[in-house]
């Protein structure tokens, strides 16, 4: 009697525990028998696409991807940073981005998708609020950090009264530092883009697609292969690029100057390519923007600006154009302050980068009143056509 009755105080106990476990939610059940912790339970693994960057990492590095309150904190003044995006872009004050920027302005960027989907009128509204762009590993120096802003000199981008470069603003989650991308910089052979862009990839067959970069972005070298390029990036670990895409140089290996003809094939492969206020990048150039890095290309660096630009260089008379020799144009029929530059590529024709309503055009620009008039001299940069 004693077994039946445990036995049936058991079945009694059983039953009860059962009805209590169906009457919980679904979310309670799982908690009971799970020793998995909720807050791994509850994460959703994000979604990524080709342009999201998956950061490699290093205990020498200081990335200011992750939150604004840690990016002030990152970079304090005079400290050297590298650019984390394809195509940074600098502004004349922090905070002036527009809904339409929010592609340019994230850590990843997308400079093809920005310049793509803007009207017209918006890109005219860049007028004044862009000062230029720097390329992804492009170095700069912190002037100030405010607000998830920094104020960088731009290396490389030569600026009257400047030591630092070419001044302005960028988000900070655009900067990384590392200690190991520093070394290899300083240290190593070289990859500079030749094409108009071209795509890192994160495997050796380029079957997967990591960013799309720009011309003249220059990448430290780890390996070479018959037909691709192993890359140091800044941040973002180690990356393959094309190497028909690249120009290969050894660290301190002097580069030849280049001729005319060089020069003007290099500036012919971006015609049809709209024009960007600040543009600095094969996804679209302003007037000097494009002469800066058609010369960048061969090894020369040039002033930022057209203004700045005018007063480097040999003076040339009109009757003494050579491919490659730079046209500046200026108001008050060429008397007042320079606006516009452009390259000289023979029998009269300039190649250049117009305004926001035009792309990288080939002209007659003597042919024209309004360059005749503007016309404000030419400066020679080069020895040889």
């Amino acid at each position: 009697m004693k077994t039946k009755t445990g036995l049936l105080y058991i079945s009694l106990t059983a039953v009860v525990v059962i009805v209590f476990i169906l009457l919980l939610t679904p979310s309670m059940r799982l908690g009971l028998f799970s020793d998995v912790p909720k807050a791994v339970k509850q994460h959703t693994p994000a979604t990524t696409s080709i342009n999201a960057k998956a950061q490699a990492p290093d205990p020498d590095a200081v990335n200011v991807n992750q939150t604004e309150a840690k990016s002030d904190a990152a970079f304090e003044p005079n400290q050297l940073a590298f650019v984390n995006v394809p195509v940074a872009t600098l502004w004349t004050e922090p905070g002036l981005d527009r809904p339409v920027d929010a592609v340019a302005v994230g850590n990843p960027a997308d400079m093809r998708k920005w310049t793509e989907d803007m009207s017209i009128t918006e890109k005219k509204w860049l007028i004044g609020n862009l000062q230029t762009q720097a390329l992804y590993g492009n170095a700069v120096t912190i002037m100030q950090v405010t607000d998830g802003w920094a104020e960088v000199g731009v290396h490389g981008q030569p600026e009257p009264g400047s030591d630092a470069g070419y001044v302005a603003w960028l988000p900070l989650n655009q900067l990384t530092y590392e200690t190991t991308y520093e070394n290899a910089v300083e240290t190593g052979a070289s990859a500079m883009v030749t094409a108009p862009t071209t795509w890192l990839y994160t495997d050796q067959d380029m079957q997967t697609p990591f960013i799309e970069i720009s011309y003249n972005t220059k990448l430290p070298v780890l390996e070479q292969e018959e037909q691709t390029v192993l890359v140091a990036t800044p941040g973002d670990g180690q990356h393959w690029i094309a190497k028909d895409a690249v120009g290969v140089t050894k660290k301190g290996e002097e580069v030849p100057e280049p001729t005319g003809d060089a020069l003007v094939q290099s500036g012919k492969q971006f015609l049809g390519l709209p024009y960007l206020w600040a543009g600095a990048s094969g996804f679209g150039f302003d007037c000097s923007g494009f002469t800066h890095n058609v010369y960048k290309a061969h090894g020369m660096t040039i002033p930022r600006d057209a203004s700045a630009q005018a007063l480097q260089g040999k003076e040339v008379a009109k009757a003494d154009l050579q491919k490659g020799d730079l046209l500046f144009f200026a108001d008050e029929n060429g008397e007042g302050h320079v606006h516009h530059v452009g390259m000289y590529i023979g029998n009269g024709e300039m190649i250049h980068a117009p305004n926001t309503d035009k792309t990288v055009e080939i002209i007659q620009v003597f042919q024209s009143d309004y360059w005749s008039n503007e016309y404000a001299g030419a400066r020679r940069f080069v020895d040889e056509p």
